[in-house]
C-alpha cells in the first residue's frame, strides 16, 4: 500500500467506527434484547475490532487484518468461560461492551462470518485501489 493510500484507508476506517459503535449501542441500549440484536451487536462488535485494527494499522493487508481482527472476536469470546468478564461487567458495566458476559458458541459463528465479509469487502476495496 503506498503512502497516499494509507491515511485514506485510516479515514474511511474511522468513520467506520464511529458509525459502527454508534450503531452498537443503540442495538444495545434502544432495542428489546433478542436473538436478532444479539447477532446484530456480535457483527457490529466485530466490524469495529476490524475498523479499529486499520485506524492502528492502515499499512496492514486486508488478511492481516482479517486474521486479527477474527482472532481478537473469538479469543474474547472463549475468554468469557472464565468468568471474568461477567465479574467485571458486575463492577462497571461498560466492560460488558467489550468482554461480553457468558460464552455462546453461536457468537464464534457469527464473529467467523463478519471477520470473512469484512475481509472480502477489504480485499475488494484494495484491488479497487490498485
Amino acid at each position: 500500500m503506498t503512502a497516499t493510500r494509507a491515511p485514506r484507508r485510516r479515514v474511511i476506517a474511522l468513520a467506520g467506527v464511529i458509525l459502527t459503535v454508534f450503531a452498537g449501542l443503540i442495538v444495545h441500549t434502544a432495542l428489546r434484547d433478542t436473538p436478532a440484536t444479539d447477532i446484530a451487536g456480535d457483527a457490529l462488535y466485530a466490524a469495529a475490532i476490524y475498523g479499529g485494527i486499520v485506524v492502528v494499522a492502515p499499512r496492514w493487508s486486508p488478511w492481516r487484518v482479517g486474521a486479527i481482527a477474527i482472532g481478537w472476536c473469538i479469543a474474547v469470546e472463549l475468554f468469557q468461560l472464565t468468568g471474568l468478564p461477567v465479574r467485571w461487567g458486575e463492577a462497571w458495566a461498560p466492560l460488558m461492551l467489550v468482554f461480553g458476559t457468558v460464552f455462546d458458541a453461536r457468537d464464534v459463528l457469527i464473529y467467523l462470518l463478519t471477520g470473512l465479509v469484512l475481509l472480502a469487502v477489504d480485499l475488494a476495496f484494495a484491488r479497487r485501489r490498485r
